[in-house]
This record gives C-alpha cells, structure tokens and sequence, in this order.
C-alpha cells in the first residue's frame, strides 16, 4: 500500500471487539471510501482509483459483500499490474482469495506467482503461501513445497527482528506440514523428510512450487504473461 493508505487505514479502529459494532465501523468507512471513489473525476490518476477500490474491496470481504468486492479488486489488478506496482496486485489477489469466487483459487496462484518472483512484503508473501497450505490436502507435497518456499523467502528477504519473528512462524510452518505430510514429529526426522522431498535447495524446490501453481492456475486463466513478465526482471 501507498503510504497515503496506510496512514488511512491507521484510522480505522478494527480492534473493535463487539461484532455489530465491528460491522458498523466498517460500514462508515466504506461509505466514506465509496464517496471518495464516485467523486473521482473521469480524468482522475488510474492508481489512485484502484488503491480506493483495493481499500473498498478489503473491508467488503469483512462484512460479507463476496460478489462486489471480486468486481472491485479485480478492476484493481489491472491497474497496479499494468503499472507494474506488484505489493498491491498481490494485496488484490489475497482479497479476490477470500471472496470464494469460481476463479478466486486461480487468483490465489497468480498472486502466490507474483509474490514469490518480486520482492515484495515478505509477510505477505508468505500468508499467500500459507493458503496454498491451507488448500493442499496434508498427504499431498504441494503443501511441503508451499510451507518450504515461505521459510526460503522469510529467510532471505528479512533481517533483524523480522527475520527472526518471521523465520519462527515459517520454521512451525513446516513442521506442521511435515507432522501432517509425513508424522515427522523430531528434528533428524524432518532433516531426512526434506531431503527426501528435495526441500534444501530452492533449485529444485521452486520449480516444483511452479508446478502446483500451474495445478492452480489453468492455463487459459492467466490474467497476464508470465513470459513477459520475466523478461522484464533484473538479470
């Protein structure tokens, strides 16, 4: 998010704990949000519009309003993808997740994609990761690769007391996964289980998470070109 909505967002308090006093503060803020967005003019800057309908859409999705805030992240997506602004594409793929759409488990292997190839908040990054868990039944080694590539990218894009707070969310991660996957439950167990499911070396761990993202994500639903894109990274 733009610091301008962060700083927006701040104000919002959602640590409200009675549940219609929750609904009604979100209520206000969407009609204050959805007047700011109907006053735009038509010539208004495009990520403005979206990072309103990105905002919009997240506090919908709280209230129960699936349908409308899928409409409203999607148009979202086109925008920051099209201006290359991967944090809130990915924010809009997390949203277009949780409205439980035909196409929202694509949405989430395209954000997974987009959050693994940039660096982006690496929280983020690995809550999206942590839905594929979630989605993956706990015999299967989608979840493995899922909860491995999160720890890998925990690891290597935090440092200081992130890494650290981090890092232990992901390591619980995976051993949940491997309790799961494999009853590993002591430390030479888990050692021997990622060896065994080649999970030391991102080499050969990340293009397996490609292909669970491709089981996602079928080939005619990307909503943009993965090939483009690449082409486009760093060397």
């Amino acid at each position: 998010m733009s610091d301008s909505t962060a700083d927006q967002k701040a104000d919002i308090p959602i640590e409200a704990t009675d549940p219609e006093q929750s609904r009604q503060i979100i209520e206000d803020f969407l009609q204050k949000k959805q007047a700011e967005l109907d006053a735009l003019p038509e010539d208004a800057p495009p990520l403005h519009r979206a990072e309103l309908q990105l905002e919009i859409a997240q506090a919908m999705v709280g209230i129960g309003r699936e349908d409308e805030a899928w409409e409203l992240a999607r148009a979202a997506f086109d925008t920051f993808l099209q201006n290359e602004k991967w944090q809130q594409a990915v924010e809009c793929c997390d949203v277009l997740y949780q409205t439980n759409q035909p196409a929202s488990l694509a949405a989430l292997g395209m954000g997974v994609w987009l959050a693994v190839t940039y660096p982006i908040e690496p929280s983020l990054t690995v809550n999206m990761l942590s839905y594929i868990v979630d989605e993956t039944p706990p015999k299967a080694d989608g979840a493995a690769v899922a909860a491995v590539t999160a720890h890998y990218i925990a690891d290597i894009r935090t440092e200081g007391k992130e890494h650290e707070s981090l890092t232990f969310l992901t390591k619980e991660m995976v051993a949940r996964v491997a309790e799961g996957h494999s009853d590993v439950k002591d430390q030479d167990s888990l050692n021997a289980w990622m060896e065994r499911l080649q999970l030391r070396d991102p080499d050969s761990f990340l293009p397996k998470l490609a292909l669970v993202i491709g089981a996602i994500v079928p080939a005619d639903q990307w909503w943009f070109d993965r090939d483009e894109l690449r082409d486009k990274l760093p060397d």
